[in-house]
This record gives structure tokens, C-alpha cells and sequence, in this order.
């Protein structure tokens, strides 16, 4: 934690300090600003393909909205890694900086190939690492999850935000003016991070207090630590599910609930706003009475038990709503719980590299839904996706059955 965090004399453990508040909001509100960059071109840009050469290839266009994550998860642990030893701020700077000039190829793209290019290029700004671990360089153990949780509400409401607006801005400025659109928001995240974002004295774990050099956490032991094996082995198979679920859930909100792909952001919207106010009691009542191990295994039973519900394939737009409100109200408690967890468990000197770890595995959990699902789809149908979903989650909830550390209250480390 920050010298300026350590010196606030004996704070109440229950709420967050102004300097804790501070640093949350900012660092949530740069993942804001960084993800509705990424997030607007998700809705338009199949369409916009169709006007490029080469546009009515789907692996083209697959490409293009996939490259991002490959990057992205390539170079999560070399950034996390970079900001254990050079600092957390110049390390998010250089990323938004990639993101920027990403984005500036992208909007110049006549082609779909320079469009991968520029694509690949905003995703190797891979800042989530070095931004997560700032957080808990910034908070104590007790506001943790709090932060965690501001920083996935930000990312989720920016897509619901995105599904609205990216149609409007789209018919307005074009794809190169979303592309331009995204590499103004990166720059404003450069503004929050020198601006907003509180100050960290040196490279987080490189010296002690006494200005001596700390001995290294070794990678290895990072990498193979059982409890956080555990966690990273939970938060792949979250993302897979979320990205193999949205292969076909798009198209059954089409066929099964009669709702236009135009209206979809209808259910959308108020199910992810939603699930931001239910998310807030149960961590809450896990951080403070030490349950958080109770509120972790129920969000894991919750979406095993959501796409059971879809297994069933239901009709009619309640179900599915009802549903998507399980899985993405679990699903954000989730978002914050476990990388509060792996910042906790990992050596103090490797929280970035932890967290990098941590990013990368997510990442190839995104990567592997979409292949998976689409796979099992084609092959064997919807039901089969969401059968797939839940063996997943099943498995994820024997693995972490089997974790023996978890928080105290009030963020007294883990036991």
C-alpha cells in the first residue's frame, strides 16, 4: 500500500478512506473511459464490414473483434510483471499510449486487414494488470472487494451504455470517428492517471521501507501456488461461460423470446443495472462477518444454475430476463471477489505478476468460450452450449469447495 494509504492513523474498517474512495473511483472510472473505447465498436462493426473488401468473410470479421482479446492476453503478465519493477503509473501510460495510436491505424484502415492490425495493436496495451494491482497498492484488505466491485460495475454498465450508444455515434461520425472516439478516451485515461489517481512512491514491492532491496518472489511460486491456481482456474471458466453463452443467446432472444436484435439492449440495460444493486449486500455481508467463501460458492451455484435454466430452453422474454439477472448479478460479485482474492493471496512483491497471471488466464478464458461454444454449436446445438456451461461452473465449484484460505472480517489477511 502507498505511504500516503499507510499514514492514515487507524481508519475505520468498514468504510473506505478518502484517499481509498479517490483512488477506486479514478482507477474505475479509466477502465470506464478505456472500455467504451473497446466497447463501441463491439455492436456496429459487423455490419460496417460489409462495406470494406473482404467484409463477408467471417473470419475476417472474427478477427477482427478477436484479435484484441489475443493480444491482450499475450501481454498481460510481461505489463503486470514491468509494474512490480518500474512502477504502476508509467506502465498504464505506456499501455494507453499503444491503445491511442492503435486505434489512430484502425481509424485510417480501408481494408479489413489493416482494421486486425489496428485492433491488435489497441490490445497491446495491456493495462488490467497493472491497473487491478494499483488498486490494491491503493486499498486496504477490507475495501478491496469494494474496489474490485466499482471497477466491474464501471466495465459492465459501459457495455450496456455501449449497446445504446454505439448505433447513434456510429450513424453520426462513422467507424473511423468510433476509432478516433476510442483514442480520445484513451488519452482522457492518460489525464486520470496523472491527474486523479493517487501518487505511488516507488515500484511496489522493488525496496522496503528502509530503502534496502526486498528479495523476489520467484514466478514459479506465483504460478503454482494451489490457492491461486484455484482462483485463476475459477475466473477461466467464468469467462468462458460468458463468452460461449453469448454465442447463442443473441439468436434465442430472436427465435425463443420474439425480440428483435435491435431491442435486445431493452432486456440488456435494466438487467445489468440491476445486477449492480444486487451485488452490493451479499459482498458486504461476506466481507464483513467473514462469509465471503459461503457468498463465493453461492454465485458459482447461482450461474451453474442459470444455464441449467437456459438448458431448458425457455419462451418468452420474462425467463430469459429473470435468467440473464441470475447469472449477471452472481457473475459480478464474482468479477469482484476473485481478483480481491488473488491481490490478497499473492506475495506482496508479485501482485502484479500475480494479477497478470490472473488477466492472462481470463483472457484465454474469453478466447476458449467463443471457440468452444461455437464448436458445440455447430456441431451439437444451443443446448449443448449451455450443457457445456454448466459441467463448467460444476467443476468450478468443486474447485473452490477444495480452497482452504479465505478472508477474515475486516480484512484481517486470510485464513
Amino acid at each position: 500500500m502507498s505511504a500516503d494509504a499507510a499514514a492514515v492513523s487507524a481508519p475505520d474498517p468498514r468504510r473506505m478512506t478518502p484517499l481509498e474512495l479517490r483512488a477506486s473511483l479514478s482507477l474505475a472510472s479509466l477502465y470506464a473511459f478505456r472500455m467504451l473505447g473497446l466497447f463501441l465498436i463491439l455492436p456496429v462493426f459487423a455490419v460496417h464490414a460489409h462495406t470494406l473488401p473482404g467484409g463477408n468473410e467471417p473470419l475476417l470479421v472474427g478477427l477482427v473483434l478477436g484479435i484484441y482479446s489475443l493480444t491482450q492476453g499475450l501481454l498481460q503478465l510481461p505489463f503486470g510483471m514491468a509494474s512490480d519493477r518500474l512502477g504502476r503509473k508509467p506502465v498504464i501510460i505506456f499501455g494507453l499510449v499503444l491503445f491511442a495510436f492503435g486505434s489512430l491505424v484502425a481509424a485510417q484502415a480501408t481494408d479489413l486487414t489493416w482494421t486486425i492490425i489496428g485492433r491488435a495493436l489497441q490490445g497491446t496495451g495491456a493495462i488490467s494488470a497493472a491497473v487491478t494491482a494499483c488498486i490494491a497498492d491503493l486499498t486496504r484488505d477490507s475495501q478491496r472487494t469494494k474496489a474490485m466491485g466499482l471497477v466491474g460495475a464501471s466495465i459492465g454498465l459501459t457495455f450496456a451504455v455501449s449497446l445504446v450508444v454505439a448505433p447513434l455515434l456510429y450513424a453520426w461520425v462513422g467507424m473511423a470517428g468510433l476509432f478516433h472516439v476510442t483514442g480520445a478516451l484513451a488519452l482522457v485515461g492518460i489525464l486520470i492517471v496523472r491527474v486523479a489517481v493517487p501518487p505511488l512512491e516507488r515500484p511496489p514491492g522493488a525496496v522496503g521501507p528502509d530503502g534496502s532491496r526486498l528479495v523476489r518472489t520467484r514466478f514459479r511460486e506465483v504460478a503454482l501456488d494451489p490457492e491461486l491456481v484455484r482462483l485463476n482456474v475459477g475466473i477461466f471458466s467464468l469467462h468462458l461461460v460468458q463468452m460461449a453463452m453469448f454465442v447463442v443467446l443473441p439468436a434465442w432472444l430472436v427465435e425463443r423470446a420474439q425480440l428483435p436484435l435491435a431491442d435486445h439492449w431493452k432486456v440488456y440495460l435494466p438487467v445489468v443495472a440491476a445486477s449492480f444493486v444486487l451485488m452490493v449486500p451479499p459482498i458486504a455481508w461476506g466481507e464483513r462477518s467473514g462469509r465471503l467463501r459461503l457468498v463465493t460458492l453461492v454465485s458459482i451455484a447461482l450461474i451453474l444454475a442459470a444455464q441449467l435454466g437456459y438448458a431448458a430452453q425457455p419462451v418468452g422474454i420474462l425467463p430469459f430476463a429473470v435468467l440473464l439477472l441470475v447469472f449477471f448479478g452472481a457473475f459480478n460479485v464474482l468479477e469482484a471477489t476473485v481478483p480481491s482474492m488473488v491481490s490478497r493471496l499473492a506475495p506482496p512483491d508479485v501482485k502484479g505478476t500475480a494479477l497478470g497471471l490472473y488477466n492472462t488466464v481470463q483472457a484465454l478464458g474469453l478466447f476458449a468460450g467463443g471457440a468452444l461454444g461455437g464448436w458445440v454449436s455447430s456441431r451439437f446445438g444451443g443446448v449443448a452450449v449451455f450443457v457445456l456451461c454448466g459441467g463448467v461452473m460444476a467443476v468450478w465449484l468443486a474447485v473452490a469447495a477444495g480452497q482452504r484460505r479465505w478472508p477474515q472480517p475486516g480484512g484481517r489477511g486470510a485464513h
